[in-house]
């Protein structure tokens, strides 16, 4: 099963409230962790220590609507949080991914491999993955998808973006794939890193993949100028960002949404109709991509009703 979590990284006088709204919403676990490496030391009797900065995260089920959840949150508990919301991947643990991740296919041609493991055809498009903390290994439906339908473009010397660029793996995909220059944007500090490791690790050039938190400028400077445009973040925020994302793009140019569930495809597909027609290039486990333009090899399916 699959879930998706929120975390706010706030002040410690502000975690009781903001436990209480994520219960309140529907959180079926709230945890708490240091964000700055700051060492807490033995409490007085009766005293509940907190890190100066404390990252609160609240876990919900894979169709919580997150948008409705953030709207509630009192304004003022919100100010100055940096707040995120991801699909936590079935086995999400540093640890676990290490011990098990193993390389693997999609399309023809790309591999995902981890770090440590020789590609098992050094022939192919071989990108080696670390992704440390930040989303995107490779086994979250919602990343294969986009891997899936990346695999199938035609992206040599092609402009790309990738917003909510997590581990990098998507927009290093796409370079590797033959695309001369990627745009990564992520609101998350700890994803630019891995991002920018991961690009190191394949041999990427910084000239070639741009990596930013979201800011007005890099998007103005990259306006109109993507040839393919990839987004797997949630149905929420890709309502919210439709504009951004369409601004971003060519005229006839391709953009992939993925981080949505079947039942969700049909009102995206709706919101961004009068700007660009979307249909479902690929399904798995519950889990959607959508594309503007189909593939030449295989027609995309209409969006579902709900």
């Amino acid at each position: 099963m699959s879930w998706l979590q929120l975390r706010l990284d706030t002040r410690p006088e502000l975690v009781e409230a903001l436990e209480e709204q994520l219960l309140g919403a529907g959180a079926v676990a709230v945890t708490m962790e240091d964000n700055a490496d700051q060492p807490v030391l033995e409490p007085g009797v009766g005293e509940t220590p907190l890190w100066q900065q404390t990252r609160l995260t609240g876990l919900f089920t894979a169709d919580a609507n997150m948008v409705a959840v953030l709207a509630g949150i009192p304004k003022d508990l919100l100010q100055g949080c940096n707040q995120r919301v991801e699909i936590l991947e079935d086995k999400d643990w540093e640890r676990e991914w290490i011990s098990h991740y193993q390389p693997m296919r999609f399309g023809e041609r790309l591999w995902i491999c981890p770090s440590w493991l020789e590609p098992p055809d050094p022939g192919a498009v071989n990108l080696l993955l670390d992704p440390g903390l930040a989303f995107g290994t490779g086994t979250h439906p919602t990343t294969a998808l986009c891997l899936g339908q990346l695999e199938q473009l035609t992206l040599q010397g092609q402009t790309v973006v990738d917003y909510g660029c997590g581990s990098g793996i998507l927009a290093i995909a796409a370079l590797k794939l033959g695309a001369s220059r990627a745009l990564g944007v992520d609101n998350d500090p700890q994803a630019l890193v891995a991002s920018r490791e991961n690009a190191r690790r394949n041999d990427i050039a910084d000239d070639r993949f741009t990596i930013t938190l979201p800011n007005a400028q890099t998007i103005a400077a990259w306006q109109g100028q993507a040839d393919v445009v990839v987004a797997n973040i949630l149905a929420g925020p890709l309502a919210e960002l439709s504009a951004t994302l369409l601004g971003l793009l060519k005229p006839g140019g391709v953009l992939l949404l993925s981080g949505l569930l079947n039942k969700q495809a049909k009102a995206l597909c709706d919101h961004y109709g009068p700007q660009l027609a979307l249909s479902v290039a690929g399904e798995r486990e519950d889990w959607v991509c959508l594309q503007s333009t189909p593939p030449a090899a295989a027609p995309l399916q209409a969006c579902a009703q709900p």
